[in-house]
């Protein structure tokens, strides 16, 4: 990272770190919880996870979850870094056929799941290969490439960057993702990206607190989005405890009647899948959730987001990579932050330091040419006579 003149670095840039390390730690404990209850949780490693934790079971095909090793939903966060690096500049839905496309089809990367060099395409869910399909193999017009989807959270667990590269603008970031993720989703799976977007660029404001990210969620979110957001905030505000069955099943009623994923983890009934104005993913509520029910604590609300299972990987990576925006890397919890560089073979730092970088660039520019409209704009108001 860049080091100002005694040695450290600016704050927005530790919040640039904070993000991509924050997420991915709550990934990599996620990993050994994913798509089980509390229950099955405490009774699988005798008490709730705090650490690290081995896989929950052995998967048939040699995959090994769990360990921390993270899923692919940090390894898309990187794969999206990538390629706003690749461009020089801010994405739109065409740039993810030129750019995003081919970082997860042609370029091997270390998937530590399998523990070897692959292709990225071969370990993401078919939500995540449509990508390939509408945008390569398709050629179906970006901008429409996600209508056909399975609608999930595909794209709003590596929507991150688009808040970052957008810092400080919750709205704009939110206007940006909904161009780029159209190429991935539609529907409230692409209202969710939008929103996790612009969490994140409300949160590295300087005054930003767990009230303005919520704030912000609510006053942007859209149709079943918003509905499931205030259902789920106004719950988790009541919540005066520690045990996480009671947190589950308070957080679990409240977002119930706007998922399409009813049920229990082992009698999952999908309703949908498809678009709907009355529906809303689970994930991103539920990460707001916790980010109320901790009060911007990381270790509490990323760990209660583990131990609330279900989709527990993505919910506990979105809510970490919330905090680590708003409270910056320093304030993690060191062994988890070196820890999770180290298992899964990710500098990082450095791709947070060249993100960071791009974004000043990118600031700069744009700042300029508001500058320049304005002085446009003033010279000719200035001569329309007023009354």
């Amino acid at each position: 990272m860049q080091q100002n003149e005694i040695g450290l670095i600016s704050d927005l840039e530790d919040k640039f770190a904070g993000c991509l390390v924050g997420g991915a730690i709550g990934d990599g404990l996620g990993t050994s919880t994913e798509w089980r209850t509390p229950a099955a949780i405490r009774e699988r490693f005798g008490g709730r996870v705090e650490d690290f934790a081995p896989p929950f079971a052995p998967k048939p095909d040699g995959r090994h979850k769990g360990d921390g090793r993270v899923s692919d939903d940090s390894l898309m966060v990187q794969a999206l870094c990538r390629a706003y690096l690749a461009k020089g500049g801010h994405l739109d839905a065409h740039d993810m056929a030129t750019y995003l496309v081919p970082e997860i089809f042609d370029k091997p990367i270390w998937v530590p799941e399998y523990q070897r060099d692959m292709l990225l395409i071969e370990r993401l869910f078919y939500p995540e290969k449509y990508l390939l399909l509408r945008l390569r193999l398709a050629g179906a017009n970006p901008r429409e490439g996600g209508i056909g989807n399975m609608v999930n959270c595909g794209a709003a667990m590596y929507a991150a960057p688009v808040g970052l590269m957008n810092a400080g603008d919750p709205d704009l970031a939110y206007q940006r993702a909904l161009n780029i993720f159209s190429a991935h989703q539609y529907s409230y799976g692409l209202e969710a990206a939008a929103i996790m977007a612009a969490c994140i660029a409300e949160a590295v404001r300087p005054s930003a607190s767990v009230d303005s990210i919520v704030a912000a969620a609510l006053r942007l979110a859209k149709d079943g989005t918003r509905s499931a957001l205030e259902a789920v905030i106004a719950a988790a505000r009541t919540l005066d405890t520690t045990d996480d069955l009671i947190i589950q099943h308070t957080l679990r009623s409240a977002m119930e009647p706007f998922d399409t994923v009813r049920g229990g983890v082992d009698e999952i009934d999908r309703v949908g899948g498809y678009p709907s104005q009355y529906h809303a993913i689970e994930e991103v509520p539920i990460a707001l959730a916790f980010l109320v029910v901790a009060r911007g604590d990381f270790r509490t609300a990323v760990l209660g987001a583990v131990n609330y299972g279900r989709d527990s990987d993505s919910i506990a990576g979105m809510v970490g990579a919330i905090i680590g925006a708003l409270r910056g890397k320093r304030a993690l919890p060191d062994y988890w932050a070196r820890e999770i560089a180290v298992r899964n073979r990710i500098d990082f730092d450095a791709n947070a330091h060249a993100l960071y970088e791009l974004f000043i660039r990118e600031y700069a520019a744009e700042y300029q040419r508001a500058q320049q409209r304005q002085a446009e704009l003033a010279a000719q108001m200035g001569r329309v006579p007023h009354g």
